[in-house]
C-alpha cells in the first residue's frame, strides 16, 4: 500500500515550513499540518512581533537623543493602536509569503491538529471534523509555548493581571508598573520594550545574573545598561505569592537573596521563565517515539527519533531553543529523508545566540568560564574606540574573542552593543570554516565599520594585549 505523502509535518514554524519547502524541491510528496496561522511561534507571536515592537522602543529612544545629532525633536504622544497594527501588518506580509512559497512548491497544506495512529498514520481534527492520512516519513515541529508558573491563580491570567509572552506583545494598553519574572532573551526583549515606552520596569531573576547563558562579562554589563536605562534588576530574587489585593493590581512577594521579603504590587506581571514543548496531545506512545528525562523529545543522528521514519525538530528537542536551528534542523531532515548526506550534523556550540534588547548581545560558542583549563587568548576590544560607532554615537559595548592558544582555532565570541546581532554571523562563518586566529587577521574588514571592532579583538587576543578601546 502506498502511502499519501513521502513526509508529513507536523507545525509549520521555522522548522516546520523549511522542512516542507527543502522536502518539496528535492521531489517528495511533502504534507504540512497547520491548526492555527502558517509560521508558528516565530512568525505570529515570537521573533517578528517582538522584534517589530523592540524597533519602535529604537526609533523612541533616538528621537529622544535627536539633540546631540543637532536635531530638535521629541516624542509628542505614542500610538499603542498604531504600533499594534504596524506589528500586525508586518506579520501579515511574512504569513503570506510563506504561504505563497509552500502553494508554489505544490506543498499540500492540511488544517487541523495531527495526533499519532501509528508510526505512519496521523489523524487530523479540523473542528468536528476527523481525516487521516499516511506517510512514509513524519517530522514533528510542533514548537513549544510559554511556560507558567504552576502556583499562579488561573483568576489572574483571565483577568488580564498575569502575561506571558503572548499577551505581551500585543498590549491593549501600556502598564504603569510591570514585573518582568525572568531574565532570558524574553524577558529582557520585553522589559527592554516597556521601559523605552515608559513603563516602570523591574526584572526579577532568581539566578544571580541576567541572561546566565552569555558570557558573564557580557551578561554583567547588559545588566548595568539596562539599570542606567530606568529598568530595576533584582537578582537572586524569587517571585511567589502572586495574588490581587486592590482591583487592577497584582501583589508579588520578592524573595531576596538574604531571604528578606519584600512585597510588591504591580499593574501586570509577565511571566518569562521559559517554555514547555507542545506534545501533549502527539499521543507520541503510539507512535513508539521515547522523551528525555527533561521531557524533550529524544532525537539521534539526523534527528531521528526511536522511531524510525519519525524525525523530531525545533523546540520539542533539547535546547537552545531558537529559530534558526529549527530551521537547519528541517533542513537536515528532509534531506536525510531524500537520501542526501551533504548537511552535517548541528553543533550546538556553532548556533549563535541573539538577545535584541538595547544595548544588544550576541555570542557564538564557549563562554570564558566554559574554556576554563584550557590554554586560551582573550582579546576585548571595546566600540568607545571604533570611528563608526562614535559617529552613530552608539559607544557602548564591547567585543570578546576566546582562542585556543596553540592551535589558533576560534572557541567562542560574545558581544554587547547597538546592532551586534548584525555582527556575529562573520564569528558564526569563522567557527564554522575553523579558522584561525592568523586567518582572520589577513582578512580585510572595511572602514569606517563598526565591523572593525571585531578584528580589533582578534588581534588583541593573537597578540597577547588582551583590550583595546577601553
Amino acid at each position: 500500500m502506498t502511502n499519501d505523502f513521502d513526509v508529513a509535518i507536523i507545525g509549520s514554524g521555522p522548522g516546520g515550513y523549511a522542512a516542507a519547502i527543502r522536502a518539496s524541491q528535492l521531489g517528495l510528496r511533502t504534507a504540512i499540518i497547520e491548526a492555527e496561522k502558517l509560521g508558528g511561534t516565530c512568525l505570529n507571536c515570537g521573533c517578528i512581533p517582538t522584534k517589530t515592537l523592540l524597533q519602535t522602543a529604537k526609533v523612541k529612544k533616538l528621537v529622544d537623543r535627536s539633540s546631540e545629532f543637532g536635531i530638535d525633536a521629541s516624542v509628542k504622544s505614542f500610538n499603542l493602536r498604531r504600533l499594534v497594527e504596524r506589528a500586525e501588518d508586518v506579520i501579515s506580509g511574512l504569513h503570506s509569503g510563506v504561504a505563497n512559497m509552500l502553494t508554489d512548491l505544490g506543498v499540500t497544506v492540511i488544517r487541523g491538529y495531527a495526533s499519532f495512529l501509528d508510526k505512519n498514520t496521523l489523524s487530523i481534527k479540523n473542528g468536528r471534523e476527523l481525516s487521516k492520512i499516511t506517510a512514509t516519513n513524519i517530522i514533528i515541529a510542533t514548537g513549544a509555548k510559554p511556560r507558567m508558573l504552576p502556583e499562579i491563580d488561573e483568576s489572574l491570567i483571565m483577568r488580564g493581571l498575569v502575561w506571558a509572552s503572548r499577551e505581551a506583545i500585543r498590549p491593549k494598553i501600556i502598564p504603569k508598573k510591570i514585573l518582568v519574572v525572568g531574565s532570558g532573551v524574553i524577558g529582557v526583549e520585553i522589559a527592554t520594550f516597556y521601559n523605552a515606552v515608559g513603563s516602570d520596569v523591574t526584572i526579577a531573576e532568581i539566578q544571580n545574573r541576567i541572561l546566565a547563558g552569555e558570557d558573564s562579562e557580557i551578561s554583567d554589563f547588559a545588566r548595568k545598561a539596562f539599570v542606567s536605562s530606568g529598568i530595576s534588576v533584582l537578582l537572586g530574587t524569587k517571585s511567589q505569592n502572586f495574588r490581587s489585593t486592590k482591583v487592577g493590581e497584582v501583589t508579588v512577594d520578592l524573595i531576596g537573596p538574604d531571604g528578606t521579603c519584600r512585597t510588591r504590587a504591580f499593574d501586570v506581571a509577565i511571566i518569562a521563565v521559559g517554555v514547555s514543548p507542545n506534545i501533549s496531545e502527539l499521543n507520541l506512545d503510539k507512535a513508539g517515539v521515547t522523551l528525555t528525562r527533561n521531557g524533550t523529545i529524544t532525537v539521534f543522528d539526523g534527528q531521528e527519533t526511536s522511531q524510525k521514519g519519525i524525525y523530531a525538530i525545533g523546540d520539542v528537542t533539547d535546547p537552545p531553543w531558537i529559530a534558526h536551528k529549527a530551521t537547519r534542523e528541517g533542513i537536515i531532515c528532509a534531506e536525510r529523508i531524500a537520501g542526501l548526506s551533504t548537511m552535517p550534523p548541528i553543533d550546538s556550540k556553532k548556533i549563535p545566540s541573539c538577545t535584541y534588547s538595547i544595548p544588544q548581545v550576541a555570542s557564538i560558542g564557549m563562554t570564558e568560564a566554559e574554556a576554563k583549563g584550557r590554554d586560551v587568548r582573550i582579546g576585548k576590544s571595546y566600540f568607545k574606540g571604533n570611528g563608526k560607532a562614535v559617529t552613530l554615537g552608539e559607544t557602548d559595548g564591547f567585543v570578546k574573542v576566546i582562542f585556543d592558544n596553540q592551535t589558533g582555532e576560534l572557541l567562542g565570541a560574545h558581544m554587547v552593543g547597538y546592532e551586534v546581532t548584525e555582527l556575529i554571523s562573520a564569528f558564526s562563518v569563522a567557527i564554522a570554516g575553523e579558522l584561525t586566529d592568523r586567518e582572520l587577521l589577513a582578512v580585510v574588514f572595511p572602514h569606517p565599520t563598526m565591523s572593525e571592532c571585531l578584528q580589533e579583538a582578534i588581534a588583541a587576543a593573537s597578540a597577547g594585549i588582551g583590550t583595546v578601546g577601553k
